[in-house]
């Protein structure tokens, strides 16, 4: 059970550290600069270790905090929240299954009480496909390996204090795994590439390693590519735990934007008018559609949290269409709030522009439609007829 005095401790630091995130979103995404002071912020408020286990001294958060607070950092700086996201995955992963050896888990621990200690796991490749073995292989040296391969994709990779790396083995029959990396280990080195319509500041760059050195103990799971089923059931849950932190991003953003939205209608009369446009019937029409769509989507991904928390299989199941209509609809919120304050809402001069941005990068974290799709109908196939 989650420790409930510290996760409530935590949740309480939310507002403040929305409102430094909020402030200074805009210069990050104009330059394109990584939010080393977001970063801090959230660290100050315990929100960035929220999800360690309470076996190592953490409060535990759940999925349904994980959920709440990625909210909430999503309407001050989207950058931030997916940032955070990954770093709250990586602690909710080690207490489910603990992968990472003892002794390279305190170090982290450590490193995170003295100040943010981000995490990531690097998996996307340049010209990856889907159920290919990777690219980047890991050599044998001695009692250790040699890594050498491109990741990209690569959130907060200019931040990372570690790198959770996939990679397969040179042997006769390769093993793939994950090698724990350090983010200043020699031979790595960080490839500017992110520069992208939205999430600008969350510094997706690509990673290249070049006979990195990692010790044998941070090799984790190797196996032969197929893996063994308890590797599988608990890739599910992770990704599970993914698609509705995710989600939760995209909403946040969403939510931003239609604040600014109920602002700029309380305020704006044009010269035609004698009270504002919020006056107008079709404009609280329209308003009403966002509000719809985003309490759909929120009472999906909230609703879907807990019962993951739970241990219930077909909650986890439905995580990932639970994605794309929650992304879905948080896009289509983002985009009519656009279209119905016209010019104002396209101009840089406003946040509005920046939050339609982000929600559509958010898409860069999401299976592509039609994988999901395929498989929530081979599922219902499956199922025949029950409900």
């Amino acid at each position: 059970m989650p420790d409930r005095s510290a996760v409530a401790a935590a949740l309480a630091g939310l507002p403040r550290v929305v409102d430094l995130l909020s402030a200074r979103a805009e210069e990050h995404d104009r330059d394109a600069t990584f939010p080393y002071q977001g970063i801090e912020a959230v660290h100050e408020a315990g929100l960035l270790t929220l999800t360690v286990s309470q076996r190592y001294g953490g409060p535990g958060g759940t999925l349904a905090d994980t959920v709440r607070v990625l909210a909430q950092l999503g309407r001050g700086d989207a950058s931030v929240a997916v940032v955070t996201a990954f770093t709250l995955l990586q602690h909710a992963a080690q207490a489910r299954r603990a992968a990472w050896p003892t002794a390279g888990y305190r170090r982290l621990l450590t490193e995170s009480r003295r100040g943010p200690a981000l995490v990531n796991t690097l998996r996307a490749e340049p010209g990856g496909r889907p159920g290919a073995l990777p690219d980047t292989v890991a050599r044998r040296d001695g009692e250790g390996w040699l890594l050498t391969g491109r990741k990209t994709y690569c959130t907060g990779a200019e931040a990372l204090a570690w790198m959770a790396v996939t990679a397969r083995t040179d042997e006769p029959e390769p093993r793939v795994g994950t090698f724990l990396v350090r983010g200043e280990s020699e031979g790595l080195e960080i490839d500017p590439t992110w520069d992208q319509l939205g999430l600008r500041a969350s510094a997706s760059h690509d990673v290249v390693l070049e006979r990195v050195r990692v010790p044998a103990e941070l090799a984790l799971g190797l196996t032969a590519p197929r893996g063994a089923a308890d590797a599988a059931g608990a890739a599910e849950l992770a990704l599970a735990w993914h698609d509705l932190a995710l989600s939760a991003v995209a909403i946040g953003v969403a939510r931003a934007a239609q604040s600014w939205l109920i602002r700029f209608l309380n305020q704006r009369t044009p010269a035609n008018l004698t009270e504002p446009l919020g006056t107008l019937p079709r404009y609280r029409c329209a308003l009403g559609e966002i509000e719809a769509q985003l309490i759909g989507a929120e009472e999906l991904v909230e609703g879907l949290a807990p019962r993951v928390d739970r241990g219930e299989p077909d909650a986890v199941a439905r995580t990932g269409p639970a994605h794309l209509l929650a992304t879905r609809a948080a896009t289509a919120a983002v985009q009519q709030a656009v279209s119905l304050t016209g010019n104002p809402g396209l101009s840089r001069r406003h946040p509005l522009e920046r939050y339609l941005r982000d929600v559509l990068s958010s898409r860069v974290h999401l299976a592509p439609d039609e994988a999901v799709l395929e498989a929530a109908g081979r599922a219902a196939l499956e199922r025949g007829g029950r409900p």
